[in-house]
């Protein structure tokens, strides 16, 4: 990547957890296969190119794409991938979206961490010129829908499954990071990550959001080897994880390029009541106060990894979150990209996937059949404007006529 270029994306949603169904019944919900990109791949693919992105967030489904220990299906990843090439389209691979295949059956399990190594390993290996990867997506919303809320895949509602989940997807992520350096030593890591904050509702409220404005960073903590608060050692330690598997964090960084991905929707900050609940608290501090959390905290380079947000609001949206990166970048924080999430509208997005109800969701660059929406095509001007100009821009603030950049 050259040195001042920014990173203009999108995404094509590829959640595929597994949700129970109001009868009992268990169903994996695809939503490539909801919003239709299996029949309208190239289609997609062309719209990116036609927006001016040269960046896409995307992933092969995983749960159809490893069979079974050592075995592959890579038809679809060879026709999508061999076209995104074509079109000189830059995929920010993401490996595992919410889900596993079936025959690992959740993020419970132990094996999880080796046997999704040797994906990456595999994945690596086949299209070894790829340079940008997202190995696990959201691992703190996947932990917490799974082990937490009991929404998806293992559908558990307690502490200790929270924390298994957590260490089994943070050692995979780790352990896929350091194959993929293996094949591709120029790797960069995009780490999608929610970005989160809790906000107590009165005074007796504040001992819970201190302790959940700790937990927020779990996931990138296990993941960067950072080290954790005693409270939150005697938490995990509490809930199963043994002194032996967090010296395993501390003794495995990562070796290759990191940029903390970070995602602002919302619905991310969090208001904490004095039963002990949570409810939704809209944009409060925003993308800008909350970005520098993180970045004082791991002193990584940021790239803006996912937002979006309904219309009639969508427009208003793009131009309130590109002004929280344009003051970051002004502050001088190394920010590298923005990504308005997704392409195309999304279904049942509304309930986080756990209502199988197909209610589309008007959150895209373009709706399901393919037509522009206004976002897309303010989007589309924003990248036409910005584009060169960010290229000449630099990092450090330099004084000249008055005015820095």
């Amino acid at each position: 990547m050259d040195r001042n270029k920014f990173m203009f994306a999108t995404g094509i949603e590829n959640s595929y957890p597994m949700i129970t169904l109001p009868d009992g019944s268990r169903k994996r919900v695809d939503e490539m296969e909801k919003c239709g990109h299996y029949k309208y791949w190239k289609e997609d693919f062309n719209l990116v190119r036609e927006m001016g992105i040269e960046f896409l967030r995307y992933g092969p489904p995983y749960y159809k794409t490893h069979m079974a220990p050592g075995q592959y299906d890579w038809s679809f990843t060879d026709d999508t991938f061999n076209y995104m090439r074509q079109l000189n389209i830059e995929p920010i691979v993401d490996l595992c979206h919410f889900g596993v295949p079936d025959w690992l059956g959740d993020f419970q399990n132990e094996d999880l961490p080796g046997y999704f190594e040797e994906y990456a390993r595999a994945f690596a290996t086949r299209y070894p010129y790829i340079r940008f990867y997202t190995p696990i997506n959201e691992i703190f919303v996947a932990a917490a829908f799974s082990g937490q809320y009991g929404w998806w895949n293992e559908c558990k509602s307690d502490d200790r499954s929270f924390v298994t989940a957590l260490k089994n997807m943070c050692k995979a992520n780790v352990l896929a990071m350091n194959a993929i350096l293996e094949i591709q030593p120029d790797a960069v890591f995009i780490q999608s990550e929610s970005s989160e904050y809790f906000h107590p509702e009165s005074p007796d409220c504040d001992p819970l959001a201190t302790f959940l404005n700790q937990r927020r960073f779990l996931s990138l903590d296990l993941s960067y080897g950072y080290p954790i608060s005693v409270v939150m050692y005697e938490y995990l330690l509490e809930n199963g994880m043994t002194k032996k598997e967090y010296q395993w964090f501390e003794s495995n960084v990562i070796k290759g390029n990191c940029i903390m991905g970070n995602d602002y929707y919302v619905t991310n900050e969090h208001m904490v009541h004095e039963d002990g609940s949570t409810s939704a608290a809209g944009e409060i501090f925003g993308y800008y106060v909350i970005t520098h959390q993180y970045y004082s905290r791991y002193k990584l380079p940021i790239m803006h990894t996912e937002t979006n947000i309904a219309e009639p609001n969508s427009v208003r949206w793009l131009q309130t979150q590109w002004a929280n990166v344009r003051r970051l970048k002004r502050d001088g924080i190394p920010i590298h990209g923005f990504t308005w999430y997704s392409l195309t509208d999304q279904v049942d997005w509304d309930s986080a996937l756990r209502n199988d109800a197909g209610r589309v969701n008007s959150l895209g660059l373009y709706d399901l059949d393919r037509k522009i929406r206004p976002v897309g095509e303010a989007y589309k001007r924003l990248i036409d404007q910005w584009k060169v100009a960010l290229e000449n821009e630099s990092y450090v603030l330099k004084f000249k006529s008055g005015y820095y950049k």
